[in-house]
């Protein structure tokens, strides 16, 4: 059985950082892309960060370069988002997502394989 496991998030003051793990079990990460994608009430899933499974390539939604990093550790079979200087924006709960055929968009139309997400807070 697939499963996508997020951890990691909570309340943070803005300015601060969190990292986000997703930990797969029943499929290899490295063999899919994947995707975080986040949801605020009412709105579609937004694609925040997403990596290929054949060559590593990152996306970054326009909102989030250069604060949030997408990265992959075999070892452990996850795939992490570093998020640095969040904003109260940023709150949302974050999902993370495989992809079984990669098409080139970090849309949540082409992601199969889905974790139940983790909340985000940003917060004085």
């Amino acid at each position: 059985q697939v499963q996508l496991v997020e951890s990691g998030g909570g309340l943070v003051q803005p300015g601060g950082s969190l990292r986000l793990s997703c930990a797969g079990s029943g499929l290899t990460t490295d063999y899919y892309g994947i995707g975080w994608f986040r949801q605020a009430p009412g709105n579609r899933r937004e694609g925040v960060a997403c990596i290929s499974r054949r060559d590593a390539t990152t996306y970054y939604a326009d909102s989030v370069k250069g604060r949030f990093t997408i990265s992959r550790d075999s070892a452990k079979n996850s795939v992490y988002l570093q998020m640095n200087n969040l904003k109260p924006e940023d709150a949302s709960v974050y999902y993370c997502a495989a992809e079984v055929v990669s098409v080139g968009r970090c849309s949540e139309d082409f992601y199969d394989y889905w974790g139940k997400g983790t909340q985000v807070t940003v917060s004085s």
